[in-house]
């Protein structure tokens, strides 16, 4: 498990002298063996799937915005769409009654359709785990615990890859499994993590894909005669993968929108300079003509294509919001295309003019510039109890906060990693800063612009991204491996030592704050003494 190679560099200049090999310029060895690529990431991912499962059920309870997506997608999973549920549905469902949908004749089945603001995808998936376990807080929960877990395994492979290193790819999933967001928001039925899962899935079969592009170049470049634009390098089924993903973010939350078309830019980026790498006259030119009628339907045609499916109930009922099934069906199977086409197509209008005007305020609101210092985190649930905890006041909480020590870390590894990628144009310095502004730069319009309303919780895309910033950095502080049979050198044990250092301080602090994580009974002292930053945390 060894760090090999690090260091290689990603943008290499064909003029400038190349010791190596054209293959491991472009395509670095992997370190490490491949049963222990795997081995590795999957306990780390078990680690982490053993936090999100214990007790997940707790508290039961309706948990902050679950009183909309636990319903929604119930419905969803019932009906096909979303319907309009009853008064006090929540504590209807808490007592064990599903019956919770408002009546309405057949005259007046639009007052029943609910006006859903979101797209349905990540309501799927809530709703699967609610069909699997039933309409109670762990079968609403259990999706998000799934995606979260899953989550870990992706990022541990991810940064394996791109480090070479499986130590390293495991240092980044215990890093995710720690982080205390991404822990309640992997318990907690909100969209959120389904929209961070399925970003991170795309960046990483696009870094897969940037691999096996890299290795089909080198094979041409071997075995063919030399041409100035290069081959034609196939279909690209990874980079068809990551459209797929990229498409389920946009079919979670809109937002997802931003990483499609900044990853889809940064894939044909790394296309043109793996041709420039291998020494072809024409590397852009190549780029065009050979890789971007392919690139363009991976990162357009496919995503739209997986948004429009995701819709399959709304198209196939008469009850949706918006539907307008009478008209549709009047007038043939044409016009029943055309109709609602033109319906669904109205429909999305109306949700981007609700997203642009959203003012209303919120005790837990912030705005972007305060999520990387923690300062609002979100208040999903507080119960006060006056006994059970062996003192008087008790309390119960679920804080959506994200681990301070990775969180700080990252804010210092990030500025690392411009310095670096100023100073060695290194691939995986840009693409983990682009992630990341991506994540966090669009905030900023529709703070400014609309003044919009928005919570902590809103940056949990940007979190594998963090956890790559630092282990990119990590990385680079222990140094690449020692030639077989050297001594091992003191850079490394001391960096190692450092990187160990971080690991368990992470640890600590994921430890001290999982009471509040969790819904814990602790004496309300307990609960207090992990409010930082006083006020601002309460």
């Amino acid at each position: 498990m060894a760090v090999t190679d690090f260091q290689y560099q990603a943008v290499d200049d064909p003029k400038e002298p190349q010791p190596r090999s054209v293959r491991d310029r472009l395509v670095p060895p992997m370190g490490g063996s491949v049963l222990w690529g795997w081995v590795g990431p999957l306990l780390i991912t078990v680690f982490g799937g053993v936090l999100r499962f214990i007790n997940l059920g707790h508290p039961k309870a309706v948990v902050f915005d679950e009183t909309y997506y636990a319903k929604d997608s119930f419905s969803l999973i019932t009906w096909g769409v979303e319907k309009v549920a009853i008064k006090d549905a929540d504590k209807a469902l808490l007592a064990g009654n599903t019956d919770i949908w408002q009546k309405c004749t057949q005259d007046a089945l639009d007052k029943c359709a609910s006006y859903v603001v979101h797209p349905p995808l990540g309501k799927w998936m809530i709703g699967f785990g609610e069909w699997l376990f039933g309409m109670n807080p762990y079968g609403w929960r259990v999706a998000a615990a799934i995606v979260g877990t899953l989550s870990i395994l992706v990022i541990a492979r991810l940064a394996r890859r791109m480090t070479r290193s499986t130590l390293l790819g495991c240092f980044a999933g215990l890093l995710l499994a720690l982080d205390g967001l991404h822990f309640v928001l992997s318990r907690t039925a909100l969209l959120d993590i389904f929209l961070m899962f399925w970003v991170l899935a795309g960046f990483a079969c696009l870094v897969v894909d940037r691999d096996k592009m890299r290795g089909r170049l080198v094979d041409w470049y071997e075995t063919s005669p030399m041409t100035p634009e290069g081959p034609w390098l196939g279909w690209r089924p990874w980079r068809i993968a990551a459209g797929v993903c990229l498409g389920a973010a946009c079919a979670v939350k809109w937002s997802g929108i931003f990483f499609l078309i900044a990853f889809g830019i940064m894939s044909l980026i790394w296309d043109m300079g793996a041709r420039r790498a291998v020494g072809l006259r024409k590397p852009y030119a190549g780029a065009f003509s050979k890789d971007a009628p392919t690139w363009l339907g991976a990162v357009a045609l496919v995503p739209a294509v997986t948004y429009v499916a995701t819709w399959a109930g709304w198209f196939a009922s008469a009850d949706g919001y918006g539907r307008n099934w009478a008209q549709a069906t009047s007038s043939g199977p044409l016009y029943f295309v055309i109709d609602s086409a033109k319906s669904w197509f109205a429909y999305q209008v109306q949700v981007l003019g609700f997203h642009t005007g959203l003012e209303s305020t919120h005790p837990y609101q912030s705005e972007p510039w305060q999520w990387p210092l923690l300062l609002r985190p979100v208040a999903f649930y507080y119960e006060g109890k006056q006994t059970g905890c062996g003192v008087k006041d008790c309390s119960e909480a679920v804080l959506g906060v994200g681990t301070p020590v990775i969180w700080f870390g990252a804010l210092a590894a990030l500025v690392a990693l411009i310095a670096w990628y100023v100073a060695s144009r290194d691939w995986r310095a840009g693409a983990v800063l682009l992630a990341y502004a991506v994540g966090w730069l669009p905030w900023f319009y529709y703070a400014i612009a609309d003044n919009r309303t928005m919570f902590l919780f809103y940056a949990i895309p940007m979190i594998p991204f963090m956890v790559l910033a630092i282990t990119l950095c990590a990385g680079l502080l222990i140094g690449p491996a020692a030639p077989p049979g050297s001594p091992l050198p003191m850079r490394r044990t001391v960096g190692a030592a450092a990187v160990g250092a971080f690991a368990l301080l992470a640890l600590v602090n994921f430890w001290w704050l999982h009471p509040i994580l969790t819904a814990d009974l602790i004496p309300y002292a307990e609960w207090k003494a992990r409010m930082l930053f006083d006020k601002r945390w309460i």
